[in-house]
Formats: structure tokens, sequence, C-alpha cells
């Protein structure tokens, strides 16, 4: 079950902020756990090579790469060394993505351009440059880390986090359908409320600093009564890039422990 031996996997955003498991760390983690040869990225160098020392001193593998996914051009040589080296690319996982406080009057233009240019021009580089690689190899399975906030307003101001994240899931949709008969499958895994080291910077952004009041109400946001870890993102990524999801496109895993179901 589940098992990802002999696949070749990229991880886009593989850091972690702080020595916890972020989102990238922990799907990077499981994909190489249940035998996928895992190429991550990030921008920030430490982050991104400290997932590689934790996965490897498992003795799994993995291999970091510093690459700014923001620059069309350098993800288009990144992808282009993977190929080069292994001939094909079974899964991509996207997961490069920052919220920036502010409706549409507080956040400036910039900021707004910058909030797509991360939550979805990331996305669409890779896989544009993917798809086609992946049909040279009879298909494949692409996974975007969208976010609760493009589906629902969550009690935090951040309409281009909201709006980018929601360009998110419909384009992984559409595209999905595009690709349907190449056998490229394409989902989204859309988190709600997390525990993981983002939060400490959430809560400057957000609450003024207050990190144990942010938590306390964060956690009392979700009906289950706690936020979820990154694992239960991976977990649900590690499905959706599995052979046991091989008839499953175009749609979404929402892990947010009832949240979305409990608001209008």
């Amino acid at each position: 079950m589940l098992n990802l031996n002999n696949k070749i996997a990229v991880v886009s955003g593989c850091g972690s902020i702080g020595s916890g498991f972020g989102n990238g760390r922990a799907i990077s983690t499981l994909l190489a756990r249940q035998g996928a040869k895992v190429f991550g990225t990030d921008i920030n160098e430490e982050a991104g090579q400290n997932t590689a020392n934790f996965i490897k001193e498992e003795g799994n593998d993995f291999t970091f790469y510093k690459v700014n996914m923001t620059n069309e051009n350098d993800v288009k040589k990144f992808f282009e060394i993977i190929e080069k080296k292994h001939k094909k690319i079974d899964i991509l996982v996207n997961v490069v993505g920052q919220s920036e406080p502010g409706g549409p009057v507080e956040i400036d233009s910039p900021t707004w351009q910058k909030q797509f240019t991360l939550n979805l021009d990331t996305a669409y580089f890779c896989i544009k440059v993917v798809i086609p690689i992946m049909e040279k190899n009879s298909g494949g399975s692409i996974v975007n880390i969208s976010s609760v906030a493009g589906l629902r307003y969550i009690g935090k101001p951040q309409v281009g986090y909201s709006a980018s994240k929601a360009a998110l899931i419909q384009m992984t949709k559409t595209t999905a359908v595009i690709e349907a008969k190449k056998n490229i499958r394409l989902n989204c895994v859309v988190p709600g409320l997390m525990h993981t080291p983002l939060v400490e910077r959430l809560a400057n952004k957000y609450a003024d600093g207050d990190y144990a009041g942010f938590v306390k109400r964060r956690h009392e946001q979700v009906p289950m009564g706690k936020m979820g870890e990154s694992w239960d993102v991976a977990n649900a990524v590690l499905f959706l890039c599995s052979d046991e999801a091989k008839y499953i496109t175009g749609t979404e895993i929402i892990v947010d422990g009832g949240l979305t179901a409990a608001t209008p």
C-alpha cells in the first residue's frame, strides 16, 4: 500500500521555518519514507538543507536544490536537470506559498501581485514544465497545496492570499480535465488551521505577536478542538501521489478538522 518505490518526486518549498515540521518538510519526509527518490527546492538554503539532513539521517533518498521558484527560467533549468538525470518525473507537489494581511484597501498593489506570484505562479511554472515530461512517461501525479482560505473567510483579512489560493484550486481542476486522457492527475490538498512552525510568524502578522492567544483562538475555531499537524497534510498528499489514487483527479481533499463544514 502507498508504495512509491522507483518514483521520482519533486517537492517545491521543501524547507521549514524553524526546527519543526512545516508542510513541505513533512511531505518530503513521507514521500521518501515510502520509497520515492525525492528532489526538493526552496529559496531558503538553510531550511532546505535541514530537510535534506533529516531525511538522509533516516536513510532515505533526498536531494536539495536552492531554486527561486518565482523565476520561470530557474524553474525550467531545475526540471531540465532532473529529467536529464532520471528521464522522468512521476510526482510533483507544489507547496510554495505565503500569507500577507490586508483587505483590498489596506494591501498595496506590489503585495497583491507578490501573493499571486508566490501562491499561484510558482505552481503554474512547475506544472507548465512537468506536464510534457510526465506525458513522455505515460502519466504522473501533481498535487497543489491550497488553503481553506480559498474556500471560506476564516477570520483573518488576507484578500490576496485567499484570492490566489482560490485561483490555485480552479487552475488545478481545469488542468486536470485538460490532461486527464494523458493519465496526468492533478488534485489539491486544502489544509485548514495547522499547528506548524509558521504559526509564530502568523501571530506576529495577525495578532501583534500574541502567540499564546493566537494559538488558543485557532484551536477554538476547529470543531475537533485543535489545529492539525503537517503530517495530516502529508498523509493526504501521499495518498494522492500513490497508485491507490489512480482514478482520482480534479478534486480536493480538505484537511481541516471540520472547519469548512461548520462555516457557511
